[in-house]
This record gives structure tokens, C-alpha cells and sequence, in this order.
């Protein structure tokens, strides 16, 4: 099944369940979107449903493919669209406003591939790095992003622009309750490695052979007692003396790499 049939298919079914162990909160309202890539894969997306793009003339000539005809459009200068995004936001000439996707519970994403590894994130709150783990889960085939909803950024354009088109093919899952969440994802038969420093055994001698859950704390705090009492095992990247530590989406998309040479 190719990627984005995939995912429609995860949020289809998604989509019909009500609730369930380790699922988060419905998405609602709408988000603003901007930058090319964000907005082009939006676009593209079946699953958005599309309120307005506003763009300069020169912008929609860089979409790849043609707009369908009924596609609400208005025009507009640089000027005017810096106003509408975050300050010094990049919109390079396109922002989109749409519905927020739906969610994806995680019972849809443990029925799915366990070949593929899933990126847990506790209480990772930056937008800028989720969005670029979210980028790396899709360079490196992850099977989906599991946050807390209430200790995470919410969908916006900050995620969407760092995770240059990502967010609309990567099942982002969030749950009220982590650890639950872990022991669910345990039961699937993933083994849980939690990234720290303070590990003895580096990520290569952690990895087994089967389904991997990655499991990544906050900067600076790290994961939560309670989230590493969650783990199967702890493991450290095994960097310099020079750097004390790396940031999460740096050492999330090297875990990922990791996983998929192993």
C-alpha cells in the first residue's frame, strides 16, 4: 500500500471509532498554514477539507499540478500575507487556511506495520522540533508520532512548515495518558528504547530485531520517571565529550536512522 493510501486508510477508520484506550482528543477548529512545501502538501491531501489559499500570482505558478478549477483562491501581495502568519514567518507567498486533520487513535497504528518504528515524545513542546522529527519519521519510513495531547504543540503552521509536507502523511497520535500509551504500544509487541545520556548501552546494542518504539524526553529535563519506568530499555547515541547532548530532533532522526540500517 503506498504511503498516503496508507493513511487515508489509518484515518478512516480512525474516524469511526469513538474514543479507546490510549486515543487523544477530536481535532476541531481551523489552522493557518504557510510555506510551499506545507501548503502544497495540504493541497494534495484528501484528507483536509480546504477553506481558502491565499497567494501571490508568482507562488501558484510553484505548485506542482494545477489547482482543481473550483479551488477558493484570492490574490494577494507579500505584504499582505506577512500579516496574516507569525512574525517573520516564511509563507513564501502561499498560506493556507483549513480544517486541523482528524485524529488518529493509536489501536489504528499498531494494527498496521510493526516493521515500522514509532517515535514517542514526552512532553516535547517546541513546534519547530516536533515538526522536524515529524520530517525524519517520514524520510525514515516511522509508522507514526505518539505525543501527550495536553504537553504538546497543537497543529499550526509552525509544525507544518518545519515538517515540510510531513504532517499531512505521518499519523500523528495523541494521548491523553503517555505510559498507558506505552504499555499499549508494549502489548503490540514493541520493544520500548528510551533515549538518555545517562544509559550505559549505546542504541546499536539496544536494538532488537522486531518492532521498535522510540521513546524521546524533553530538552533539558529529559523523560519523566515514571516514562522510563516505561521502557523495555535505555539507551544512549554514542557522541563526543565535546557536546553534552543533542537536540531532540537531531538525536530522533538519528535514532530513525539507526532503526532503518539496522
Amino acid at each position: 500500500m503506498a504511503k498516503g493510501e496508507r493513511r487515508r486508510a489509518l484515518r478512516g477508520r480512525a474516524g469511526r471509532m469513538k474514543g479507546g484506550r490510549g486515543s487523544g482528543r477530536a481535532s476541531t477548529g481551523q489552522v493557518r498554514l504557510w510555506g510551499r512545501h506545507a501548503v502544497e502538501a495540504a493541497i494534495k491531501n484528501p484528507d483536509r477539507v480546504h477553506q481558502k489559499l491565499w497567494a501571490t500570482r508568482e507562488a501558484i505558478d510553484t505548485l506542482d499540478g494545477e489547482l482543481p478549477a473550483d479551488f477558493p483562491i484570492e490574490y494577494a501581495d507579500v505584504a499582505d500575507l506577512a500579516r496574516m502568519v507569525a512574525k517573520d514567518a516564511p509563507h513564501q507567498g502561499l498560506v493556507l487556511e483549513c480544517a486541523a486533520l482528524e485524529d488518529i487513535h493509536l489501536d489504528e497504528v499498531l494494527d498496521s506495520e510493526p516493521t515500522r518504528p514509532i517515535i514517542v515524545l514526552d512532553q516535547v513542546t517546541d513546534p519547530h522540533n516536533v515538526g522536524a522529527i515529524l520530517r525524519s519519521a517520514a524520510a525514515f519510513g516511522a509508522a507514526a508520532l505518539v505525543t501527550q495531547d495536553r504537553h504538546a504543540p497543537p497543529e499550526g503552521g509552525v509544525i507544518a512548515k518545519s515538517a515540510s509536507g510531513a504532517l499531512e502523511t505521518v499519523p500523528w497520535v495523541r494521548v491523553i495518558n503517555l505510559a498507558r500509551a506505552l504499555e499499549q504500544i508494549a502489548e503490540a509487541g514493541y520493544w520500548r528504547i528510551g533515549l538518555t545520556g545517562a544509559a550505559e548501552a549505546t542504541l546499536a546494542e539496544a536494538l532488537p530485531a522486531g518492532p521498535v518504539a522510540l521513546v524521546l524526553g524533553a530538552e533539558g529535563e529529559g523523560m519523566r520517571q515514571n516514562i522510563e519506568s516505561h521502557c523495555d530499555a535505555l539507551a544512549k547515541l554514542p557522541i563526543g565529550d565535546q557536546i553534552e547532548s543533542l537536540n531532540v530532533s537531531n538525536a530522533a532522526a538519528i535514532a530513525l536512522y539507526a532503526v532503518a540500517t539496522r
